[in-house]
């Protein structure tokens, strides 16, 4: 048992040192100066959006992208109402969205839908009327400056930009505060402090824009695993691309509430972790020696040690409690590294998720006794990702679409309480 706790030990070291550099992150943002960009131009976009059974929500968010300060005739929507059995098509229509109904039960997924929405404008607009393509998912909502801000960033030269991800439900339990949190530190403490240190951010889910040059290069969109995000990101962090981050355009998406819900959700992330790790870790290892690229590493850390020492740690420990129980050797000790180990990582999830909710408290919407409460809770969400990555090795998971179910305008989620 000795054994099993010195390797307990050594795993939370490696750890440590694989994330440091995330620590300095936090610093960043206080260190460091914007960078001045130059004359916004006038850019051309297409927005995407993959809706399947979205009539609950996407009114919102046409009705917010209709609401842009960027001039509307430089702005077209396109909605794919992918294999949908409610009336998502006609409420986009409605709205003055142009939209393609899409059913094909054997390619489900929002890369599948994505794919055959920018193949379709290409055929009727072409190649090259539009300069660039924003994604969104139907339950988002957009500040009246998202579009205007994104164009000023985007102008300066990027052809991949993301963007400040906030939420429509923080308030409502511990389940969608802790997504919500992870989001704002994520935009706060990783993306734009990558955006300041002239290196590459991620894309996380929803809300952001690529050139037409990537669309022309990858011929639509050619992302088929479970988090096509972390997957398009990665693959063009490895061809050198530098994805940018633009903090003053913001996006507010629905958080799921309930756990079981939750859990589905995030079994397809690390899932999908996974997949991405199989696929392109021999490249971003290659990267990372042979370019010496700063962003490969950084993305390596992203789907890499978490899940791989998450995983290790996990089996190593049960195996050494259910051989000490059938044995009839004392477990205490391994016990007593595991109850170690989770209080050391509750005190850097709290003060990492305390950090975030003081820099970031005019941007969340909820109590201010909401906002301390689930600074507390905060940690507890995190660390269900360990049982959740552990089960996902070994489930099959496909994916599934979240119900949503917040029709909040901008109005309602800044009143919300």
């Amino acid at each position: 048992m000795e054994t099993v706790t010195s390797i307990n030990f050594a795993i939370w070291v490696v750890f440590m040192v694989c994330y440091l550099y995330q620590m300095y992150y936090i610093l960043v943002p206080y260190i460091k100066k914007d960078r001045p960009l130059g004359p916004p131009k006038e850019n051309r976009f297409a927005v995407l959006i993959s809706a399947r059974n979205e009539a609950n929500v996407i009114k919102q968010l046409l009705d917010s992208i209709n609401s842009q300060t960027y001039p509307s005739d430089l702005v077209d929507v396109y909605v794919v109402a992918d294999n949908c059995t409610d009336n998502t098509a006609y409420i986009a229509k409605q709205c003055g969205a142009n939209v393609y109904e899409r059913f094909d039960t054997s390619n489900v997924g929002k890369g599948y839908a994505l794919n055959y929405l920018i193949n379709e404008i290409h055929k009727s607009r072409g190649r090259d009327y539009y300069d660039g393509y924003f994604v969104f998912d139907a339950d988002n909502v957009l500040d009246p400056h998202y579009i205007e801000e994104m164009n000023k960033t985007f102008s300066s030269g990027y052809e991949v930009l993301t963007s400040y991800r906030n939420s429509k439900n923080y308030g409502d339990n511990w389940i969608t505060a802790g997504y919500s949190l992870w989001f704002l530190r994520e935009s706060k403490y990783l993306n734009y402090s990558r955006m300041l240190m002239n290196t590459s951010c991620a894309i996380s889910g929803t809300g952001f824009m690529f050139s037409k040059k990537i669309a022309n290069e990858l011929n639509g969109w050619k992302y088929y695993l479970l988090t096509e995000d972390i997957e398009f990101t990665v693959d063009h962090v490895i061809n050198n691309y530098k994805i940018g981050y633009c903090k003053n355009a913001i996006l507010y998406d629905e958080q799921p509430r309930q756990f079981n819900q939750s859990v589905r959700q995030r079994m397809r992330w690390a899932k999908g972790y996974f997949q991405v790790m199989c696929n392109y870790g021999v490249k971003l290892i290659k990267g990372i020696i042979k370019d010496k690229s700063f962003s490969c590493y950084d993305m390596s850390m992203s789907i890499m040690p978490a899940m791989v020492l998450t995983v290790f740690s996990a089996i190593l420990n049960i195996s050494a409690i259910l051989v000490g129980l059938i044995a009839g050797v004392s477990v205490e000790p391994v016990l007593e590294s595991l109850l170690g180990g989770f209080c050391s990582m509750y005190v850097t999830l709290y003060t990492i998720g305390a950090i975030t909710t003081v820099s970031e408290r005019k941007n969340i919407y909820t109590t201010p006794f909401k906002k301390v409460l689930y600074t507390f809770t905060f940690p507890i969400f995190m660390m269900t990702y360990i049982p959740i990555t552990f089960m996902a090795l070994f489930k099959k998971v496909e994916w599934k679409p979240i119900v949503h179910s917040e029709s909040k305008t901008l109005a309602d989620i800044k009143s919300t309480n």
